[in-house]
Formats: structure tokens, C-alpha cells, sequence
């Protein structure tokens, strides 16, 4: 009877800036070979790795081969409790609070300086009032199209 290996998670060095280009390369090339390749992994918050899950190194070392910018495997397998936190995506709006000054960073507003006035994280939305603008107009936008440049003083409280 033949033994069936338990998928395990491995790290595979890229070039950073290059990871999402390495794992799209290896899904290609792991379908097109047919090798044991069950995930690919390319989280925005690791630079230079990609992980991949797979019955085995050997596998990995196969589809890393020939891909620009795969390079090399780090020896072991990488434990399922140290990537677990990349699979759950991160709110938009986690660290902000009402009274945080922020830069529009796309959209119509880019580059505008506004006040956070309300926090909507079940949409994931911020409303803030601009600075420039002659008559405040509270304007609704997306948590990622927003980056706090400055935190509320402590002893300011919200209007």
C-alpha cells in the first residue's frame, strides 16, 4: 500500500518587488506539469517570499526551476500557525480613529488633507471633511483610499 504524504507549506525566495509575478509563474507551471502543487501563497505584508504548499520539497524544487525570479527554497517546512495570519484579510480601516488627519491617496481628492469625522468598519469606509474645502462637506470614501499622516492629540476630543 502506498503512503500519501500530508501537504506542508514552504518558503520559496523571489526577488522582492517580483513576488506576485513568482507565484503566478509557478501555478502556471505547476499546472502545466502536472506536479503536486496544492497553494500559492503571495501575502502584501512579506517581501522576497513566496509560500507554496505542496506533498513535498522535491516538488517544490521542480517548479521553482526556470522561473527568473524564484531563488531558491528554504530548507524545512514553514509550521501552518506562522501563515494562518495572512489568510485573513486585514480591515482598511483598523488604527484609524475619529479626529485623525489623513491624505487621499486615489480617487478625486488625491493628494487632499482631510479630518476623519465617522468610521464605518463594517463597510469599511471613512467620512471626512476636508481641509480645503470653502464649506465643509463631509465625504464618504473607502478605508484604502486613505492614509493617516497624523495621529489625534491625546486631549483633543471629537467634534
Amino acid at each position: 500500500m502506498e503512503e500519501i504524504q500530508k501537504p506542508a507549506v514552504f518558503a520559496v525566495r523571489s526577488t522582492i518587488g517580483q513576488e506576485k509575478n513568482t507565484s503566478d509563474m509557478i501555478v502556471t507551471r505547476a499546472k502545466n506539469f502536472n506536479l503536486p502543487i496544492k497553494a500559492v501563497l503571495s501575502p502584501p505584508g512579506i517581501r522576497g517570499y513566496v509560500f507554496v504548499e505542496a506533498t513535498g520539497k522535491s516538488a517544490v524544487d521542480q517548479v521553482r526551476v526556470g522561473i527568473k525570479h524564484a531563488k531558491g527554497v528554504i530548507p524545512g517546512e514553514i509550521p501552518m500557525d506562522e501563515i494562518e495570519r495572512f489568510l485573513e484579510p486585514k480591515l482598511a480601516v483598523v488604527g484609524m480613529e475619529v479626529g485623525d488627519i489623513v491624505e487621499h491617496t486615489s480617487g478625486p481628492f488625491r493628494g487632499e488633507r482631510a479630518r476623519i469625522i465617522r468610521i464605518d468598519e463594517g463597510r469599511e469606509e471613512v467620512t471626512v471633511e476636508l481641509f480645503e474645502a470653502t464649506v465643509p462637506i463631509p465625504v464618504t470614501v473607502r478605508g484604502d483610499f486613505v492614509k493617516v499622516i497624523q495621529k489625534k492629540e491625546k486631549g483633543e476630543e471629537a467634534k
